[in-house]
């Protein structure tokens, strides 16, 4: 096929209509894997053989009967913090280099179940935290729309494939920011679901309190479609939450003309103010929001640095805890990055750490307050566009407040979606936050503000 990658509303329109067949569109993301990954290294481990066997069962299946829902013969990626059977699980680490697990993640599972295509293993940062790091067994991925820039991390790979076009989708995780912080400097979408929508079962730990599982992809119709197939009730995960599952397309398309939209202006513009570009950025996304009918309000909450202290402190604790025992025994195998933080956690007392959960308790408190007659509301993804993948200081995540941690801190779904380019031309994005379960809501202003601007058209230099 020619021409750039589709969408997978767009490939799933095809193929059913069979004008565009399941191997043909998987030969064509493989071609660009072998053309771009060496300069862009968001793959650790291609499954290409399986790829093309799987891409050929679906094409027998939709040619018989039809596809059996979107992602029929849609090529996907997994992080590689995901578990898969039969396949290398590394987290970019030493500790894990040959590991090669007995049963599916279950996000991975269901993406399989859907009749997906396995492009192969993502490129993360070790066990999902402290990267970009130069010391691991696979090398950071770059950013494609200027490979000397960085993706954000930890879902580095996931943003790097999906923007390039070597896969539709994949699947991100974010504990402070993991999915929508690559999404962002990526220029694609990603929405961190509401804390225990999606299982986090097969997939390794971060801070689980904190962890999400959610989808990245090129627009928010095609997460909409991702997350119909991976919402749901695990009994393997014991944070799962048990509710009934919407149709998260249903509203796509109905515009959002009389919903409501505040705005947190004093995160991005006083607790840690943004470049003159994202800010422009937002103020133009406000203006489209105002033009399409929304109506925007004010928002006010406590400053950004008491959410982001509250989940950091929470985050490195829970990290140190899930990796005591490698942490006693084989400290020396960890990355420096990753390294460092374990022994910070470790040295945080049990007091503090309750301090953190009981502030994080009036936090969440706050925001439901302040959201009780909104239906979304907005602030920045990050400052600036992205920096020099060699210029990210060890420290990186504690130096100044994250935009995204508020809502992993209150478990509320987020969205990152772009709101245009700087004058380099890499990426802007804007953040979209929701009540929790209505995730149908954040997709619904996401999709009105994609198909009111033109940042969907374009693509990265190196797709």
């Amino acid at each position: 096929m020619t021409g750039p990658i589709p969408t997978i509303a767009e490939a799933a329109r095809q193929i059913a209509a069979k004008q565009l067949s399941p191997v043909e569109l998987t030969k064509a993301c493989l071609d660009r894997v072998h053309a771009l990954d060496d300069r862009l290294h968001a793959f650790v481990h291609l499954t290409e053989e399986r790829a093309l066997a799987e891409a050929r069962a679906a094409e027998a299946a939709i040619m018989a009967g039809g596809p059996k829902n979107p992602l029929h013969g849609i090529p996907v990626g997994l992080k590689d913090i995901v578990d898969t059977k039969g396949i290398p699980t590394t987290c970019q680490s030493k500790l894990l280099q040959g590991n090669i697990p007995d049963a599916d993640a279950t996000c991975a599972e269901k993406l399989a179940t859907a009749g997906s295509v396995l492009i192969g293993k993502l490129t993360t940062h070790e066990f999902a935290d402290g990267g970009p790091s130069f010391d691991l067994p696979q090398p950071p991925a770059r950013n494609p729309w200027d490979t000397d820039h960085f993706t954000a991390g930890s879902s580095s790979g996931t943003g790097a494939a999906v923007a390039s076009g070597m896969i539709l989708c994949g699947i991100g995780t974010d504990t402070g920011g993991s999915i929508r912080g690559p999404a962002a400097y990526c220029g694609i979408a990603g929405l961190k679901p509401t804390y225990g929508l999606v299982s986090r079962a097969g997939v390794a730990p971060a801070a689980f309190s904190l962890d999400h599982i959610g989808p990245m992809a090129w627009t928010a119709e095609d997460c909409a479609i991702m997350l119909q197939a991976l919402a749901g009730h695990d009994p393997r995960d014991p944070a799962s939450a048990n509710r009934p599952i919407p149709d998260y397309r249903a509203a796509l398309g109905s515009g959002i003309e009389g919903l409501k939209i505040g705005v947190i202006h004093h995160f991005h513009e006083v607790d840690h103010k943004v470049g003159d570009t994202t800010q422009r950025g937002i103020s133009a996304a406000v203006e489209t929001f105002r033009g399409l009918g929304a109506e925007i309000r004010e928002v006010q909450l406590s400053p950004l640095q008491d959410w982001h202290a509250c989940g950091s402190l929470i985050s490195i604790v829970e990290r140190a805890a899930a990796y005591e025992e490698w942490s006693r025994t084989r400290l020396g195998d960890f990355g420096e990055r990753m390294r460092t933080r374990l022994m910070l956690g470790a040295f945080v007392s049990g007091v503090d750490y309750l301090q953190a959960v009981r502030r994080r308790r009036e936090l969440r408190a706050e925001l439901h307050a302040s959201m009780a007659d909104l239906d979304v509301v907005l602030t920045a993804v990050f400052p600036k566009e992205a920096p020099k993948i060699d210029a990210l200081p060890k420290w990186d995540v504690f130096q100044q407040p994250s935009f995204m941690m508020p809502f992993n801190v209150a478990g509320y779904p987020a969205m990152s979606v772009c709101s245009g380019f700087g004058g380099s031309g890499l990426p802007l994005a804007i953040q979209l936050v929701g009540k929790p379960f209505r995730e149908a809501t954040v997709l619904r202003v996401a999709d009105a503000f994609e198909k009111a601007t033109p940042f969907r058209d374009r693509r990265p230099p190196l797709a």
